[in-house]
């Protein structure tokens, strides 16, 4: 750590903490997307991570780093990805994990993070703090609370992300020229950028975010964190902070070269898009990348062009909506 901010070094430490823990998701060719967009397009699908997400990496390496700390307990606050990565990650370390949960959360996130043993605590999203609730039964508990990015060993644990997609793209002998996040504190994001930036200084990392949710865009062009006015309304859940984590933003701010923004309906075609041509299942926030691409938000023709799709926990309502949405618009 340097100032409080994760480096290169504790991404590569955790890397080493979440060996045999996490799976290592390959980087995936998409000739499909390649072939539309006159582009060489790779993919970095998440959504076949433990748990069904990135989070697992993050909430593995921040407990395994507490050591002996983490058998006191640990809380977090999270919409459903999160809590599944801290409660598997508990759950393997024999540790207890209680999560503060929002209400209107997908009934197949809680019903996982259930399954790996964790306690939940249910709230409003629209009138109550996760964060102060969480950060309460710590300090009640004697645990500890562990923030969905705003936490240095998180960030450094989802930057494993990136650490793998830059060891790829070398092992390939090819050059990342954009790099698309689905961002909602930015943890994934910063981790990213940490990682690849290090090995591509030249390579464009870039935000994308759902409507009416952009403070990312918003932070990056005053300057400064701005928070949303609400905290509910889109159908990408697992994207919907309050705002950008203070951490995450100091290393964002100074490594991204901007934010995009896509509708729901565009998430929700996109994961269609996957299911459809990609065989991949995909929620509404871990396609908001791919959403990004497919709705012409950036150049890529003659680019080399890496979408992470961040997660897959998806209801059957929710996928199967989205396929019909891909297929009336096809």
């Amino acid at each position: 750590m340097r100032d409080g901010l994760p480096t290169f070094a504790d991404i590569e430490a955790a890397a080493r903490r979440i060996a045999g823990k996490a799976v290592r998701t390959p980087l995936l060719d998409a000739p499909v997307l390649s072939e539309r967009f006159g582009a060489q397009i790779f993919l970095k699908p998440e959504c076949l991570q433990r748990t069904g997400s990135f989070k697992f990496r993050g909430a593995t390496n921040a407990i395994m780093a507490l050591g002996e700390v983490a058998k006191r307990g640990i809380v977090a606050g999270s919409s459903g990805n999160h809590a599944q990565g801290i409660a598997e990650a508990a759950r393997l370390a024999g540790v207890r994990a209680t999560i503060v949960m929002p209400s209107d959360a997908p009934e197949a996130k809680r019903a996982r993070t259930q399954a790996s043993g964790a306690t939940i605590i249910a709230y409003d999203r629209d009138t109550e703090d996760r964060e102060a609730i969480g950060m309460e039964i710590a300090e009640r508990d004697g645990a500890t609370f562990l923030h969905a990015y705003d936490n240095a060993q998180v960030i450094a644990g989802q930057g494993t992300v990136g650490l793998e997609i830059a060891d790829d793209c070398a092992r390939l002998g090819v050059t990342p020229d954009l790099v698309l996040v689905s961002c909602s504190g930015g943890g994934l994001t910063a981790g990213t950028a940490l990682a690849v930036t290090e090995r591509y200084p030249k390579a464009g990392i870039y935000t994308v975010e759902p409507e009416g949710f952009d403070d990312y865009r918003r932070s990056l062009e005053a300057g400064h964190i701005v928070a949303n006015e609400t905290m509910s309304g889109s159908l990408c859940d697992a994207l919907l902070s309050k705002e950008p984590g203070r951490i995450g933003f100091a290393i964002n701010k100074e490594r991204l070269a901007g934010g995009l923004v896509v509708s729901d309906q565009m998430a929700l075609e996109a994961v269609g898009f996957a299911y459809e041509h990609l065989r991949l299942i995909v929620e509404p926030g871990g396609a908001v990348a791919l959403a990004a691409l497919l709705s012409g938000q950036i150049e890529a023709a003659g680019r080399t062009v890496i979408i992470v799709l961040s997660g897959g926990n998806i209801d059957d309502a929710v996928l199967n909506r989205a396929i019909a949405a891909y297929r009336s618009k096809s």
